[in-house]
């Protein structure tokens, strides 16, 4: 029986809530020390999000407030959650210019995914062109930036976007049914897969299994 091999784009808006926020004050999301945080005024408070760059010095999505450096090029804001909104829904009108609204599927704010599978092809272009072209149109249209997974269904799409597209120069991966030895069962942590939480992969652990290879192929019942 052969799975049916379709062509699902998996997009994600990289740090979105810091790149929105760094753009609506006239900064580079590339550059600038930046952190989202759920109140400005509470020292435990969540850091939603945080720019590449302030990721760089280890604050990441989940940190607290007063583990962020007290440093003059560092800039700690509030959120805005109905601009985020309203970015997301001109990223996802840019998206559905190349298919119908059945073809996409919103998963989060700053994460769609969309089956290219019928439609890629009337723009007389290749798959990877048209994920780069879609990346420069919301980039050119939003001044955010894209990373794009590439897979032959949803799961290979999110997993090529999570393990290789964010680390890509061209911020595009592809994975495929034929991949999935070399690439999927090669996966650890378990808790960097897509579904598996930390609870889970300590259970498994203590079964021995640390790569979802091992769990592929754990005896079933």
């Amino acid at each position: 029986h052969l799975l049916e091999d379709r062509d699902i784009l998996c997009i994600d808006q990289k740090s979105f809530f810091a790149s929105v926020s760094c753009i609506e004050k006239g900064l580079d999301p590339l550059t600038t020390k930046l952190a989202v945080v759920a109140d400005t005024k509470r020292q435990g408070s969540v850091v939603l999000a945080a720019t590449p760059s302030l990721k760089a010095m280890g604050i990441q999505t989940g940190s607290r407030l007063f583990e962020i450096p007290h440093h003059n090029d560092i800039y700690i804001i509030n959120p805005s959650m109905r601009r985020y909104l309203e970015v997301s829904l001109k990223i996802s009108e840019i998206a559905l210019r190349y298919v119908p609204p059945e073809d996409l599927h919103q998963y989060s704010i700053d994460e769609f995914f969309m089956d290219v599978t019928k439609s890629y092809y009337h723009f007389n272009t290749t798959l990877h062109t048209f994920c780069e072209r879609l990346i420069k149109e919301i980039y050119d249209e939003t001044k955010v930036h894209c990373a794009i997974g590439i897979g032959s269904n949803m799961l290979l799409s999110k997993l090529a976007l999570d393990h290789e597209a964010k680390k890509h120069p061209d911020d595009i991966a592809e994975w495929r049914y034929q991949d999935v030895p070399d690439k999927v069962w090669e996966i650890t942590p378990l808790s960097s897969f897509w579904g598996i939480g930390k609870k889970t992969e300590k259970k498994l652990n203590q079964r021995g299994i640390f790569k979802i290879g091992q769990l592929a192929h754990y005896p079933y019942g």
